[in-house]
């Protein structure tokens, strides 16, 4: 049988099967959340976190809420990516020489491999919300490197491996308030340093309202035979505010700005009390996603409500035919 995902066999995801009762092609974790209130003694919140296979266990980049309400970036491990043992203090960043270089404030963190180096992008504060870039390559010294892109942006993801000799970087491009422009545009690389051919991938709205607001990548994309399987959130405005959903997208294999299937609507929205009530209510938000080739799971994590870290699941081949069949006109 032919693999849909091109990638690595990771047997030991996080997995549950659909309910019997569920028609939808996403479907959460009975043990939601996995992380929930004041998790560590130094953080009360921590969400849209990142996660790898390493080593044949799991390390994590978390995005923790400290108690003076700054957040941070924290690193962890498990050994089956439920149960987090989580450090006590922040990521200590370092230049390339290896002298302190710490972060103002860092969150919402994507995590990937690429060759055999270990990359970390966040939102960091460059005069103003920016990327960070960081590398490791045995989750104990990290290399803070320069910011690949001028503020103000937010929500840069990384590809997992070069496309047409490059690395790419997604991002959405705002302002200095609450990212009114709203779209995700691609860059390119040849060094991680410099980068440059910006495209535009695509925009806010469509034919429902989830995501008229503005629209960001969520995790790593997934290589598969159709195409670059990519997560991104949604936000529509109601009269109580954001509310958070996430659908997924389909992009070119060679030419990754080139959206082939879009979701029309959401996969999932904020329904259960952990994702409407918290800190910040109505919010899911997809960070990471581990996925087995072999069998074609994946698993997605999410922040929920700016408070706790969720789990979701799909069927690679189920969900790809539904974005397919399910495409919004664009």
């Amino acid at each position: 049988m032919k693999k849909t995902i091109i990638g690595d066999n990771l047997p030991n995801i996080p997995w549950e099967n659909k309910p019997a009762d569920c028609s939808d092609v996403l479907w959460r974790y009975s043990g939601n959340p996995v992380l929930g209130w004041n998790p560590i003694p130094k953080a009360a919140r921590i969400y849209n976190s990142a996660v790898l296979p390493y080593n044949g266990e799991f390390a994590g980049v978390f995005r923790a809420d400290q108690k003076n309400g700054r957040a941070t970036l924290f690193f962890g491990k498990s050994q089956d990516a439920l149960k987090w043992t989580i450090g006590p203090d922040p990521i200590q960043w370092v230049d390339e020489n290896g002298k302190p270089n710490p972060t103002s404030y860092a969150y919402d963190p994507r995590f990937v491999k690429i060759d055999n180096t270990y990359y970390i992008v966040w939102c960091d504060d460059m005069h103003g919300a920016s990327i960070g870039l960081g590398r490791t390559t045995d989750m104990k010294t990290f290399i803070r490197m320069p910011n690949p892109l001028m503020p103000f942006n937010r929500n840069g993801v990384l590809f997992p491996r070069k496309v047409n000799g490059k690395y790419l970087l997604l991002s959405r491009p705002s302002d200095s308030g609450h990212t009114p422009f709203g779209d995700i545009f691609l860059s390119e690389s040849p060094d991680m340093i410099h980068w440059g051919r910006h495209k535009f991938v695509m925009s806010k709205g469509g034919q429902g309202w989830w995501q008229g607001v503005k629209v960001g990548a969520g995790p790593v994309p997934i290589e598969t035979t159709e195409g670059w399987l990519l997560f991104y959130h949604g936000v529509s405005t109601t009269c109580n505010g954001f509310v958070y959903s996430y659908g997924a997208v389909i992009l070119d294999i060679d030419d990754p700005s080139k959206v082939k299937y879009r979701s029309r609507d959401y996969l999932l929205t904020p329904e259960k009390p952990y994702e409407t009530t918290g800190f910040v209510p109505n919010v899911t938000f997809p960070c990471a996603n581990l996925y087995d080739a072999e069998t074609g799971r994946i698993a997605i994590y999410y922040g929920a409500a700016d408070t706790c870290t969720a789990l979701a699941f799909a069927q690679v081949d189920e969900l790809i035919a539904y974005i397919k069949n399910n495409s919004e006109q664009f």
